[in-house]
């Protein structure tokens, strides 16, 4: 029972010195290009950036990749954090994903030393995106996935109908929340 708690007061406080620097610091918007607004969707060209993505059986990607921002990496490198952080399910495996700050390339990005914690360049995708507001939730989640997807076969868009939550404030902004769901499309003319 000491161990649950302690290993709980851990992550609240590794939480915790995230979302205190959020706050303190402005943070880097992963960049993109609107190709196209159809009504409240977005068509968005997104370039090659890199990335470090966490995948797990539980919900715990977090606590990993702010270890590798921190410093928990072959180079030891402090990485300031970005937004959006890009959350998903594959299978029975929770992914969550941080973009790195421009500056970052196949190159210079820093190796992971974990496990199940990858660093890659993800290809410049082009794909749609729904805006809503508050805290994010599955029914959220799974309301506005919907949307995008029924406004996307309305106006005979191919997409892989796979979607990403994008989350870019931290818990403590409790006004003027921002998330995204995006799905990738086959092709876009």
């Amino acid at each position: 029972f000491i161990k649950l708690i302690f290993n709980f007061m851990k992550k609240i406080n590794i939480i915790f010195i995230f979302f205190s620097l959020c706050i303190m610091a402005q943070t880097e918007t992963q960049q993109y290009k609107v190709l196209k607004l159809i009504d409240d969707i977005e068509i968005r060209e997104y370039p090659p950036v890199m990335k470090v993505k966490s995948t797990s059986k539980s919900n715990n990607g977090f606590g990993k990749l702010f270890k590798y921002i921190s410093g928990d990496n072959e180079s030891g490198t402090k990485i300031s954090m970005t937004s959006p952080v890009y959350m998903d399910k594959e299978n029975e495996n929770y992914i969550m994903e941080f973009v790195l700050p421009k500056k970052f390339n196949e190159i210079n990005s820093p190796k992971s030393l974990k496990e199940n914690i990858d660093v890659y360049l993800e290809k410049k995708i082009i794909c749609a995106t729904i805006s809503y507001g508050g805290y994010t939730n599955k029914q959220k989640e799974i309301y506005y996935s919907e949307k995008l997807i029924s406004k996307l076969q309305e106006n005979k868009i191919k997409h892989n109908g796979k979607s990403k939550v994008l989350v870019y404030n931290s818990p403590y902004k409790i006004f003027n929340r921002k998330n995204e769901i995006l799905i990738e499309l086959d092709s876009f003319e």
